[in-house]
């Protein structure tokens, strides 16, 4: 039986208007064999989750530089908690403060990766985390 492959919904939620990092994390996951749903920019959390469910995706990858995170990613959680979808594996990059980092776990998110981060790194915490 062929195993099937990640599907991985790269989102970019806010107002924030820069996409590049974004775009080459979609390449290395792409790359790496996954199927990879891009969202484009300003995204609206409901956009987003709707989006995630249409295509059937194991991940969403939040992208963020504007600063809203703390708003923007407990609402996507909070909508997903909503429709009973717990099995999606949220994950985060971007410039994201130390300080926030802690309680976005807490709320859901189950890995931050800041700039810099190799994105073999992502790669595979992707790979050992859906199952």
């Amino acid at each position: 039986m062929k195993k099937s492959r990640i599907r991985v919904l790269v989102a970019k939620p806010g107002l924030d208007g820069h996409d590049r990092g974004a775009k080459v994390i979609a390449r290395a996951l792409r790359d790496a064999g996954m199927e990879v749903i891009y969202t484009g920019l300003r995204q609206t959390p409901e956009q987003i989750v709707e989006t995630a469910i249409q295509e059937d995706v194991n991940v969403i990858g939040l992208s963020i530089l504007s600063g809203a995170h703390m708003y923007l990613f407990p609402r996507i959680i909070d909508l997903l908690n909503e429709r009973g979808i717990n099995d999606i594996l949220i994950i985060a990059g971007g410039i994201i403060p130390v300080e926030d980092i802690a309680e976005l776990k807490k709320m859901g998110v189950r890995e931050i990766f800041t700039p810099g981060t190799d994105t073999k790194r992502i790669v595979e915490f992707i790979e050992k985390n859906v199952s």
